[in-house]
């Protein structure tokens, strides 16, 4: 990397994230961050080049003279190492966002520890901050221990020993170090007391590799895949909120689902959708702790409602207000306007999310606790609400931008909401009105299997009266509505496989007559991927699963993490990375390996 080369915008794919289980940040293989909110996932951005590469604010460090870049993770660990490989030796940065297993005070913000592997290493260093979505002005104040950023929300200093000089927004530096020296950087919210030393970053790494060690070790899968598997949990780790036990969606905001297009969204949020998936994912390999911590947030959600109805995404803290703006100065990701912050999605209705949510606390009950009777009081509320409602037009797991629609995978959700509630009442003899939820239950069932089935097609659609088949439907036998060897389940995972796969990568619909709200194409999906592997699975087509699954972990990135999509070239879009798909990774590798176990 040279000191004069042109900022561009780097593949989605080529980079890494690092967080404290408060926020986090991504960092490129040139050892730039270019995305970071602080304090929290859902906070205003400090570095944001990845949706404006001139205008966002980034921080790089990076060697002064050309060379090949490699990044990981240090083994077990969200403690990122980028190397750089240049002609007079080898230079290396260590990122880490401190996190302490004793859970003391510590600094809050980025610790980058800069060294020279092998000889004497030229380095650059440029941080450029650019404040609230680079629509805040700030200060640039050179100090004896570094730089300070202020603005009148929030100041942050720079700390090194390294010398640095006010240029442009910022601050840039370049410095040598011989080899076996190391200089550390802190970035963090200005404080009055001392500065921290090159002591702190070594104990500050050291505590935080012992923090992600410690956690990972109570992880329970030994099967097949376990170094995919490990990733993607420290990856859901990565994504939560630790003082409300929230797992948002991803820790980007707009991302596009296609380089030019609209179709851009903010993920900085928890999806009640996602619960299920979650406390599944997270059972599964051993996290109770954390499936309890993140029922506690939900069991807030669920006692919130006084009516029965849910918003379908909350902020991290639980807050509703989650209003949908658009950043004008901010030219996107290559280009890819418009850039949101908020998400209107909010405001939809989505009744698949009940089923999601009760399927939850069922599996929690079942695997964790018994739940409290004031839980189960919340829980009927909602049920009883379901029963007055699944019949109406909604806008359903993709959160479609036109009229609601009769959405099958919303029905089937529906009825997965009231078989749950119906086997937790019945479990534990908890008092409901059980004869409704069995009359709406089976009514449900019955209307699915009417217009949900497209005889023509001979497949389920994605609608009623619609020819549109939609990869949601892959998740039937996986939530027990229907058997995974039905004739019907089986006809519909061949018309999937026909339509919706390209080099067995799953397009979650093909954008047809039907529209969906908005224009452009996409690229495959890559959770219904996973979901088509799990499916085949317990369809016994586990040959056919296992290549599939091979074929999909080659899309990860150089650090094992995955995006929302896949383009046509192979590239990763969408926000980055992505816990939906990460979640559905972990169900897909237990489910397949046991049944690869059992068939030997």
């Amino acid at each position: 990397m040279s000191k004069n080369n042109k900022r561009t915008y780097r593949n989605i794919q080529d980079y890494g994230a690092i967080g404290d289980l408060h926020t986090a940040a991504l960092v490129g293989v040139d050892g730039s961050i270019d995305w970071y909110c602080y304090p929290n996932f859902d906070s205003p951005s400090v570095f944001a080049a990845i949706l404006d590469v001139q205008k966002g604010g980034y921080f790089q460090i990076c060697t002064a003279s050309e060379g090949d870049c490699r990044q990981i993770y240090f083994p077990d660990t969200n403690v990122l190492i980028t190397r750089f490989l240049c002609e007079e030796g080898v230079g290396e940065i260590t990122d880490l966002m401190p996190i302490t297993p004793y859970r003391t005070e510590i600094l809050r913000g980025i610790v980058r520890r800069v060294s020279s592997v092998k000889g004497t290493i030229s380095f650059v260093l440029r941080c450029m901050p650019a404040f609230n979505y680079a629509r805040a002005t700030h200060e640039v104040l050179i100090k004896d221990f570094g730089a300070e950023f202020r603005n009148s929300n929030l100041a942050l200093e720079l700390v090194t020993t390294i010398p640095v000089d006010r240029a442009d927004s910022g601050v840039e530096a370049t410095f040598s170090l011989r080899e076996g020296t190391t200089t550390s950087f802190f970035l963090t919210q200005t404080n009055e007391s001392r500065a921290p030393s090159e002591d702190d970053a070594q104990r500050m790494f050291h505590d935080t590799v012992d923090y992600w060690r410690d956690w990972l070790s109570r992880c329970q899968y030994r099967g097949r895949w376990s170094s995919q598997v490990t990733r993607s949990a420290l990856a859901l780790k990565l994504m939560t909120f630790e003082p409300t036990g929230a797992v948002i969606a991803a820790p980007t905001s707009s991302l596009p689902e296609v380089v030019g297009g609209e179709r851009n969204w903010d993920y900085r949020y928890v999806w009640l959708r996602d619960a299920a998936f979650t406390l599944y994912a997270l059972l599964r390999v051993g996290f109770k702790e954390e499936a309890a911590a993140f029922m506690q947030y939900l069991k807030a959600r669920i006692s919130e409602s006084t009516s029965g109805q849910l918003q379908p995404v909350y902020r991290i803290n639980g807050q509703h207000d989650l209003h949908e703006e658009v950043l004008s100065n901010l030219d996107g990701y290559k280009g890819s306007k418009p850039v949101r912050v908020g998400n209107a999605a909010a405001w939809q209705l989505q009744l698949d999310l009940y089923g999601a949510l009760v399927d939850a606390v069922y599996l929690f009950n079942k695997h964790v606790t018994p739940i409290s009777y004031d839980l189960w009081i919340d829980l009927t509320r909602i049920l009883d609400w379901v029963c007055e409602n699944w019949t109406k037009p909604d806008a359903g797991i993709w959160e479609f931008r036109t009229d609601g629609k009769q959405l099958v995978y919303s029905k089937m959700m529906c009825w997965v909401a009231l078989d749950r509630g119906i086997r937790l009442a019945m479990k534990r003899g908890l008092p409901c009105n059980i004869d409704r939820w069995r009359q709406a239950r089976d009514a449900v069932y019955d209307d699915v299997m009417r217009k949900g089935w497209d005889k023509e097609r001979q497949s389920f659609v994605q609608s009623y009266g619609s020819k549109t088949v939609d990869a949601s439907a892959l998740l039937m036998p996986l939530v027990f509505f229907v058997s995974p060897t039905d004739p019907r389940m089986l006809k519909t995972l061949d018309v999937i496989q026909r339509e919706l796969t390209s080099d067995h990568l799953v397009h979650r619909y093909r954008i047809n007559a039907d529209g969906d709200g908005l224009p452009g194409e996409e690229g495959t999906f890559s959770l219904c991927t996973f979901w088509l592997v799990e499916a085949l699975t317990r369809a016994g087509r586990l040959e056919e699963a296992r290549v599939i699954f091979e074929r999909m972990l080659g899309y990860a990135n150089h650090l094992g993490l995955y995006s929302e999509e896949i383009s046509p070239r192979g590239n990763a879009r969408g926000n980055f990375p992505q816990a939906f798909t990460h979640l559905a990774l972990i169900s897909a590798a237990v489910n397949l390996d046991r049944a690869l176990g059992a068939s030997q």
